[in-house]
């Protein structure tokens, strides 16, 4: 799914950032563009007052080099809402990688669980499933009063021990980690 621009030397990877409405996703996004040395673009990004991502948030950033090759992320986010689905669906298409951010607070397991369905159907309809993308979950909030147990949090949304981190993206904490850990793991899925 990656795409390979040989003239350039640069691979080009797709992360989407999946997950609830306000889990911290678009904050997230904003924290790595913030933040992100070298290279990037400016960030295009919707605020609608109600859902902060209406399309999506893609900040092209250049880490590093890959058998001489420029490695290029395009980092995407989808809405939250379940309204917006087709636009799920559409940010979806040639995904290299997701990053799920769960919101940790007690009272949003319920949307967790939603959006990881939400997110199972929508790849099984281009014919991918999480078992064959790398998938890193960032449980969010982590910081907030009433947030459900870490090991409960795994047990619930990541059976399967995909890699996992806590964050704080307001603060930007665990928010870098959770991007360069998924990043390594499409790398290296790209060398296969």
């Amino acid at each position: 799914m990656s795409f390979i621009n040989y003239s350039d030397k640069e691979i080009n990877f797709k992360i989407v950032y999946y997950g609830p409405g306000l889990s911290g996703k678009t904050t997230s996004l904003k924290f790595i563009h913030q933040k992100a040395k070298g290279k990037k673009s400016d960030k295009l990004h919707i605020d609608t007052g109600i859902e902060r991502t209406l399309f999506f948030d893609f900040v092209p950033l250049f880490l590093s080099e890959v058998n001489g090759y420029k490695t290029r992320f395009h980092l995407y986010t989808v809405p939250g809402q379940v309204l917006y689905d087709d636009s799920r669906k559409l940010i979806l298409k040639g995904v290299d990688g997701i990053l799920f951010v769960a919101d940790s607070l007690m009272d949003q397991m319920e949307a967790n669980l939603k959006s990881l369905e939400n997110l199972k159907k929508n790849l099984s309809e281009e014919n991918l499933s999480l078992d064959k993308i790398p998938l890193v979950f960032q449980y969010n909030k982590r910081d907030l009063a009433n947030v459900a147990n870490y090991d409960a949090l795994r047990n619930l949304l990541n059976p399967n021990q995909n890699p996992d981190l806590e964050s704080i993206a307001t603060k930007g904490e665990g928010v870098f980690e959770a991007f360069k850990e998924l990043a390594k793991i499409v790398v290296k899925s790209q060398a296969k």
